[in-house]
């Protein structure tokens, strides 16, 4: 059984969710070049931005795949 790319990362996340991630994720980049957050958070919350960015890049979330969430609009189907 071959499993097509499609088929193991299918898109979840719809433009809005993808907008506000890299949103979030900004934020976070500035308030730890200017210091605002330092220490372990600061390095925990980094992190979590370059997740998100990464996520956000491939319009997939795997924190939504196991329970079958999905933030992007629907497809209408071409093939009928």
């Amino acid at each position: 059984m071959e499993l097509k790319k499609t088929e193991i990362m299918k898109k979840n996340m719809g433009s809005a969710d993808r907008i506000i991630r890299v949103a979030v994720a900004a934020l976070i980049a500035v308030l730890f070049l200017t210091n605002v957050i330092s220490g372990t958070l600061g390095i925990v919350l980094l992190a979590a931005a370059g997740i998100f960015l990464l996520t956000s890049l491939v319009n997939f979330c795997p924190l939504y795949a196991p329970f079958g969430i999905s933030t992007c609009k629907v497809q209408p189907d071409k093939t009928q």
